[in-house]
């Protein structure tokens, strides 16, 4: 009888909280309009784009502003500098190679400079140095435990640098297509996860950061994978993983949402902010096929 009564006393307070449901039409000041850029430069063959928007209001879902009109070049420690423009008028500024011009090189840093509506903004990155993709395997498994549906689960095969402090992003792709959810922010120091890398150090990346490479569904056999390793800086690896944190930042326990961490800094410190980050990335990459030359027999 009192296991009945705490049952009932339940469903009561249950009962009670759906039939008291309010709806609540927040309304939020809307903030100055800021620059927001998004600037990732390569070592890669081919143009090299840099897109700045402006920022919206909280609960506007709509594509973002485009910048336009806006100065912009990048200029390296060797002398060299780069104009992006935006023939299109998009906010998207372009900077196409001269023959077989790369803009990127490794070991090198790099400026960037917006003049935005009266407003000049700048930021700097440095070109790390990666490591190749040594091979890329494939094994055989069930989706999970108790499920019937197989697929193959891709590992990839890299070595961290030795005696230096390494940071990189790892990317992959299923058939061309870029797999580009929250979860697939993947960061790494030295081939591990965590700031306590120093055990890893110049060995190959660890299993679970090898294993990070694969669609919720696992692949299918013929399907064409493409893995991708870029090098980061230090501050370029701690907004990743503060962007990821910010974007699967909900739920029960869910932590107030905050800032993530900017590079782009207004020459007037009295000017308006800026957001977004400018990074510079050594990338290697390796595609393989499900095919039966690249499946392996694992026991784990």
């Amino acid at each position: 009888m009192q296991r009945y009564y705490i049952f009932l006393a339940l469903l009561i307070g249950v009962l009670g909280l759906n039939g008291c449901t309010t709806v609540i039409d927040a309304k939020l000041d809307t903030g100055p309009i800021r620059l927001s850029v998004e600037g990732i430069l390569t070592d890669q063959p081919g143009s090299q784009t840099i897109t700045l928007t402006t920022t919206a209001p909280y609960f506007d879902n709509s594509t973002a502003p485009a910048a336009t009109s806006a100065t912009v070049t990048v200029a390296d420690d060797a002398g060299k500098t780069y104009q992006f423009v935006d023939p299109t008028n998009t906010g998207k500024y372009v900077w196409q190679p001269a023959g077989k011009d790369t803009l990127g090189h490794i070991g090198r840093s790099y400026q960037l400079t917006i003049t935005y509506q009266g407003e000049t903004y700048k930021a700097s990155s440095k070109m790390n140095p990666v490591p190749p993709i040594d091979s890329i395997i494939f094994v055989k498994r069930k989706l999970n435990p108790l499920s019937k549906t197989e697929g193959y689960r891709a590992e990839f095969y890299a070595t961290d640098f030795p005696n230096r402090v390494d940071y990189y992003r790892i990317r992959f792709f299923q058939n061309g297509e870029l797999q580009n959810k929250p979860r697939n922010i993947i960061t790494s120091q030295d081939g591990v996860f965590g700031s306590n890398s120093s055990v890893a150090d110049g060995l190959a990346f660890i299993v679970p950061i090898r294993r990070s490479v694969n669609p919720d569904s696992l692949y299918a056999l013929n399907d064409v994978v493409k893995v991708e390793v870029h090098s980061l800086t230090q501050d370029a690896f701690t907004f990743w993983q503060q962007l990821r944190t910010q974007i699967t930042n909900g739920g029960l326990f869910a932590t107030p949402p905050a800032n993530v961490p900017t590079n782009i800094i207004n020459t007037n410190v009295t000017g308006r902010t800026a957001t977004g980050f400018f990074m510079t990335s050594a990338v290697r990459s390796r595609t393989a096929s499900v095919v039966q030359a690249n499946i392996r027999v694992r026991e784990d």
